[in-house]
């Protein structure tokens, strides 16, 4: 058998499809139905959760169509049939889609997008929507916690070498989007604009003769503005080695191992009697958001974060659900939802507001009306209409709503210790 063609179409698990197929032959594909997306809770002991990956998923969509080859390899292994196949080939999402803007933060229960359409042409986004935000919103409410632990230092993604290939650049836009200042993927950069950064690894320093040659070939290609690694043998002797070779104006210096608090104390004091005040500490090494914290009075300067970073610290997954919520019949809408034991959902389609007092959140507050009340402002913008995408916007615009939508949390948000989501979400 030939090698499956690679489309977003096939980014979807089989029984979409399937579900589709049996609509269809039943006469209900064309019901129009109505999904959110929405986690039940947040990942154990998180405050809060962030949006990201809704720009990654309106590019998607605008690529989701079954051409030849993607009919072909449905038909030859007989996931659906001849009906559904000739419906897929005409298949275009001409529904409406609305969700919480990228960066905004949200809270179990909100709906962090609404699908509505037909139910074939909506229940078949349900995998690529899942796929994507989950993955993006769990990096994104990692990054946040870091970034918030770093107190204004800036955080770097440094994680491409400790996830799949394609996981690592939506993980630096994630990232990003919730105030890690670049990343070391150069995808990333090409597709997103992300700031890139890097400058060398041990191997380099390994590769010289001498840790001498080394610095002085990196600043003879990169000027003394560059980073060196001063770790690979002994720190304090490289550090007198680094301004030796770049001089007092060196960019910065890089720890990698050891007590990184200690050994950034020591290296700051040798800096500083060398002449080289301005030259910056940057710390890596398997840093979560509990060590950046740690590291709060250590005088460091930026943080490199990889595989922490990349796995969501521990929840890799937002626990994001996609589910059906209301159908339209002849006297409107009727809301839906699950009875099950641990699963049961709430029916209807419902508005999203974040009601504040003083300028702080005390309430997600969702009703079945769109106007707001005192205090409150929507929080579901326009994405689809008719079909067409209305809501792509630049990155730039979802990292300036993060920072807005984190620092009108209450304080307690960014305490790391464990706790219950900071603010409740209120049915009205």
């Amino acid at each position: 058998m030939s090698s499956p063609p690679r489309s977003p179409v096939l980014l979807t698990d089989r029984y979409e499809l399937t579900m589709v197929d049996a609509a269809l032959r039943a006469g209900t594909a064309d019901r129009r139905v109505a999904f959110a997306v929405f986690a039940r809770g947040l990942p154990a002991g998180r405050r809060y959760g962030v949006v990201a990956g809704t720009g990654r998923l309106l590019d998607a969509l605008a690529e989701f169509r079954f051409g030849d080859a993607e009919l072909a390899f449905l038909e030859q292994q007989q996931v659906v049939g001849p009906q559904t196949l000739e419906w897929l080939a005409d298949y275009r999402f001409r529904g409406e889609i609305r969700g919480y803007g990228e960066g905004e933060t949200y809270f179990p229960d909100s709906p962090i997008l609404t699908v509505e359409g037909t139910f074939g042409e909506a229940v078949l986004l349900e995998t690529l929507v899942l796929s994507i935000l989950n993955h993006d919103c769990a990096i994104a409410s990692a990054a946040s916690r870091m970034t918030a632990a770093a107190r204004q230092r800036p955080c770097l993604d440094m994680g491409a070498r400790r996830a799949h290939e394609e996981a690592a650049v939506a993980a630096a836009r994630a990232a990003y989007i919730a105030g890690f200042e670049g990343t070391s993927n150069l995808a990333a950069h090409a597709r997103y604009g992300v700031p890139s950064a890097g400058t060398s690894a041990h191997a380099f320093t390994l590769l010289h003769d001498t840790e001498e040659e080394a610095f002085a070939a990196q600043v003879a290609a990169m000027g003394v503005g560059t980073t060196l690694l001063v770790d690979t043998y002994d720190v304090p002797a490289a550090i007198r080695t680094a301004v030796r070779v770049a001089g007092t104006d060196l960019g910065g210096i890089r720890l990698d191992s050891g007590d990184l608090a200690t050994e950034a104390v020591r290296a700051r004091a040798l800096l500083d009697e060398l002449g080289a005040r301005d030259t910056q500490i940057v710390v890596t090494s398997d840093l979560d958001e509990y060590a950046v914290a740690a590291l709060a009075a250590a005088p460091v300067d930026r943080y490199g974060i990889g595989t922490s970073l990349v796995t969501g610290s521990g929840h890799p997954t937002a626990r994001l659900v996609y589910k059906l919520i209301a159908r339209e019949d002849a006297d409107g809408w009727v809301p839906l939802a699950k009875a099950s034991a641990g699963k049961a959902t709430v029916g209807g389609r419902f508005c999203a507001f974040r009601r504040t007092r003083g300028g702080r959140a005390v309430a997600e507050v969702l009703r079945a009306v769109p106007e707001a009340g005192p205090d409150e402002r929507p929080l579901l913008r326009d994405l689809v209409r008719e079909g067409e995408i209305v809501g792509a916007e630049p990155l730039e615009e979802a990292r300036e709503r993060h920072a807005r939508s984190r620092a009108e949390l209450p304080e307690q948000a960014l305490r790391l210790s464990p706790g219950s989501p900071v603010i409740p979400t209120e049915w009205a």
